[in-house]
């Protein structure tokens, strides 16, 4: 699942820590988002999109072609 954290979370200036710190979550797991090897729940993408005043669907996209999960 493809997702634009990184370049949500740079645009506020906020390093990887302080944005977890916000959610609640370590900075470790918002790395593991970011380079798509972790999928959050509902309620953290919830809150991440609240957060960002994105949607859900605007963050994360599902990868639609067959080849890219390869």
């Amino acid at each position: 699942m493809r997702n634009s954290v990184r370049k949500l979370r740079s645009s506020r200036g906020l390093s990887q820590g302080q944005l977890g710190a916000v959610l609640g979550v370590s900075r470790q797991t918002i790395n593991a988002i970011e380079t798509e090897r972790y999928t959050p729940s509902l309620l953290l993408a919830l809150s991440m999109a609240k957060f960002f005043e994105v949607s859900v669907e605007e963050m994360f996209h599902a990868n639609e072609d067959p080849e890219d999960d390869q």
